[in-house]
């Protein structure tokens, strides 16, 4: 069982949703671990990271929380609270797009929506970042990283498979990863080599 706060009080319903959260497959370039979970956000939680693993490196990488309050005092629009983090680098031609943000938040709301992962209250970030070297780094290759922040309710709250479906799809876009459903042609080309 992942660790979580109070696990030996846990309720079924927290349980149950737990358990839930290990119930899909997940892509053999994703690696998935539990880590263990922020203790003050709520009475109950459990959380993931995850690691995009790709021939060049390591691509994303990415968190899901999820947070239980059976008493609902928490201001939510529910006892469950699903929190996303997603990091990737992004090609340097990315950095000036003015829409990068909308594009990197719509990643989240397709994927959501793609797994029928029914929410509600969605709230969240998009930052970017870009980093140049000077002095002794400045030989090094401008990089830019996109950052995802996000949470939301879900209204089905004891089975959440669907929501972390939508976490590791908003991991696989972000790093780059073709559909599940498509060759990438590039890759079998190299390897065919």
């Amino acid at each position: 069982m992942p660790p979580h706060s109070r696990s030996d009080e846990a309720p079924p319903a927290f349980l149950r949703a737990v358990q839930s959260l290990h119930t899909r497959t997940v892509r053999p370039e994703i690696v998935v671990e539990d880590i263990p979970a922020p203790r003050r956000l709520a009475p109950y939680t459990v959380a993931m990271a995850a690691t995009v693993h790709t021939d060049e490196g390591d691509a994303a990488f990415g968190r899901l929380i999820v947070l239980y309050d059976p008493e609902e005092s928490r201001g939510w629009p529910g006892p469950f609270r699903m929190g996303a983090y997603v990091s990737a680098e992004l090609e340097p031609d990315l950095s000036g797009d003015p829409l990068l943000g909308q594009v990197a938040w719509s990643w989240l709301t397709e994927a959501l929506e793609a797994q029928g992962a029914d929410h509600r209250a969605l709230s969240g970030t998009v930052t970017r970042a870009t980093t140049e070297g000077f002095g002794l780094k400045a030989g090094e290759p401008t990089t830019t990283e996109v950052e995802v922040r996000a949470s939301w309710t879900p209204t089905e709250a004891e089975d959440l498979s669907a929501h972390r479906a939508a976490w590791l799809d908003l991991l696989s876009v972000a790093a780059g990863l073709p559909p599940v459903d498509v060759t990438d042609i590039s890759r079998r080309a190299r390897s065919d080599a």
